[in-house]
């Protein structure tokens, strides 16, 4: 009796939630939907009215989603007792917390880790996403569809459910505390993405071209990389950026699989930060290396956010 109440319980506060947030996002969701049916062209009050709306909900969007890099960044700019003080604007410029963050052997070590992990990670998933997408894409043989759905599936385990399992492997393999063992399981989660993109947009290539290079000679491998390759960068940009970007903020396997701190990745090298004593936790130096690992990560998705934005909608409109 006791569980079923406690679970009536549970549905009441989540439809009171779903009731409020809807309640909240109706006005923004509607303001956007309006200033897209009416265009840029209507210069009458009531276009104006919402197209004003369709911008505060888009300055409102890129609040929440800055806010807290901004927060880090002044946070890391302050040291002592003005780290605890709530303030928006910056009060000083000091950069005490990131001399201290460099100076850190460990820290230094540990982002050549990530670098290393993260790109042999993407050009492992890459080689076996594109030979596997082909095979998808214009190979046809029974259970294709199904085949392609299995490897979907894989990714809907969380990482704790295949935790055990994962280690259990690593160990037979002999990969404990070594970064190839970061690289196994990160390549293992990354390939179903890379996999079902690639796959999406090898099949909207045209069959001519295939056609054309068959005709010349062409074998499978010369079709992969010399006809297919070059028409593949924005996809094969988009799936490499996000598994490199999976690859450098992943905490739990590189918490699980590695001990020393020569092999620690970034991640877990800011999560063990110590201060002047084991009670002091070091939030400047934290906030500095959190604005140092970051850093590269927007500048990266600024430069390729074209080629992100097409490999991701491959697919998306036929004709």
């Amino acid at each position: 009796m006791e569980t079923l109440t406690f679970l009536l319980w549970q549905l009441v506060r989540f439809a009171i939630f779903l009731a409020v947030a809807l309640a909240v996002t109706f006005p923004f969701l509607y303001a956007v939907l309006a200033a897209g049916e009416r265009g840029e062209e209507d210069r009458s009050p009531a276009g104006l009215f919402w197209r004003g709306m369709f911008w505060l909900v888009v300055g409102l969007i890129v609040l929440v989603a800055v806010f807290p890099f901004y927060y880090a960044i002044l946070s890391s700019l302050e040291t002592g007792t003005a780290l605890f003080r709530v303030n928006y604007l910056p009060e000083s410029f000091n950069l005490a917390n990131y001399r201290d963050v460099l100076t850190r052997p460990a820290f230094v070590r540990a982002v050549g880790n990530s670098v290393f992990v993260a790109t042999i990670t993407v050009i492992a998933a890459l080689i076996l996403a594109v030979t596997a997408s082909y095979a998808l894409a214009r190979v046809r043989f029974r259970g294709r569809g199904l085949l392609l759905m299995t490897i979907l599936a894989v990714s809907m385990f969380p990482q704790i459910a295949v935790l055990s399992g994962l280690y259990e492997l690593i160990n037979w393999l002999g990969l404990y505390n070594t970064p190839w063992s970061l690289i196994l399981s990160y390549t293992i989660f990354t390939l179903p993405f890379t996999v079902w993109v690639l796959t999406t947009f090898m099949r909207d290539l045209p069959i001519e071209i295939e056609e054309a290079a068959i005709m010349d000679g062409a074998s499978p491998w010369i079709i992969i990389t010399r006809v297919f390759m070059p028409l593949l960068w924005p996809a094969l940009v988009t799936t490499g950026l996000l598994a490199f970007i999976g690859a450098w903020n992943e905490f739990l396997f590189a918490l699980t699989f590695t001990i020393s701190e020569n092999q620690r990745t970034v991640p877990v090298a800011i999560a063990i930060f110590t201060g002047a004593s084991v009670q002091e936790i070091p939030w400047g130096p934290i906030m500095a290396a959190s604005v140092l690992v970051t850093v590269p990560l927007i500048v990266l998705v600024l430069v390729f956010q074209r080629k992100i934005v097409a490999g991701l909608t491959a697919g998306g409109v036929k004709g």
